[in-house]
């Protein structure tokens, strides 16, 4: 049998139906929801990078637009673990994890790329009290790692530097801002050098039925090539119970307001992200 052609349309619109279905189903089958005040918590947590939470978010990304031609297309899923470590009655130990897997299209040129990228691990250490004024804050080192499985989805370098986290949560409100610099340290001496600064601020708010939007920038510069990349996204996320398991559900767009020649213009991302409360 023939094999079916590849079509970003064709996937995208499968993915999006079966996901659609998969979120209309586990709303319309929430008997077993939590407690109000336990719900608002949970939700309350998911806005907070630091909270001592373990969460396994999905992130899928649906972009369109990039390569020379503006007809790429490029799936990617971020598997995002997040497991708090207890370090003593004051301290946590964060651990953020981003494990990207892309399917892209005509990006590099009429190319077709898919596999593993580089891995990218963060741990902040964190008080378990917020500080004055109510800041909660983490701070610690991240890491790259040269883990794609395609020289063209990866630096083919290992990295390392500082990263840092500040927020506010008040009245529904969480506000603040994620950083981190990678400077490579070893690999590939034909590949560039990395050093790139990451800022993610964030704004969200919850309702008290656990539905919380979400405003956020992902933006990185690139010193090497003196070149912002900025993708800012609006999102919707409804925390719902399935199984026994809370699970949130978000869905939402982005666009991209500064990028390299090659990069996408917009995109789609839903996200489905298992909450396991202690």
């Amino acid at each position: 049998m023939k094999a079916e052609p590849f079509s970003p349309s064709r996937c995208v619109g499968r993915g999006l139906a079966v996901l659609w279905l998969t979120w209309a189903s586990a709303l319309a089958q929430d008997p077993a929801a939590p407690p109000p005040n336990d719900s608002a918590e949970l939700a309350k947590k998911l806005s907070n990078p630091v909270a001592a939470l373990i969460s396994v978010p999905l992130q899928n990304n649906f972009e369109f637009g990039g390569g020379p031609n503006d007809e790429g297309f490029r799936y990617l899923l971020n598997f995002q673990p997040v497991v708090p470590i207890t370090l003593n009655t004051n301290w946590n130990l964060i651990s953020r994890t981003i494990v990207p897997v892309i399917q892209q299209n005509d990006l590099i040129g009429t190319t077709r790329q898919g596999g593993l990228g580089d891995i990218v691990q963060s741990a902040f250490f964190s008080p378990k009290q917020p500080g004055p004024g109510g800041l909660i804050w983490g701070v610690g080192p991240v890491f790259l790692f040269p883990s794609a499985t395609d020289s063209l989805l990866g630096s083919e370098k290992l990295g390392l530097g500082p990263t840092a986290v500040l927020l506010k949560q008040e009245h529904g409100w969480t506000y603040g801002a994620l950083v981190n610099q990678i400077w490579s340290v070893a690999g590939n001496d034909n590949r560039d050098e990395v050093n790139a600064t990451f800022l993610q601020p964030f704004l969200s708010y919850t309702t008290p039925k656990q539905t919380t939007f979400t405003i956020n920038s992902e933006s990185t510069y690139d010193w090497e090539h003196e070149q912002w990349t900025t993708p800012v996204n609006l999102m919707v996320g409804q925390l719902v119970k399935v199984g026994g398991t809370p699970v949130q559900f978000q869905v939402g767009g982005k666009y991209y307001v500064a990028g390299p020649d090659a990069a996408p213009d917009w995109g789609i991302r839903f996200s489905v992200t298992l909450l396991f409360p202690k």
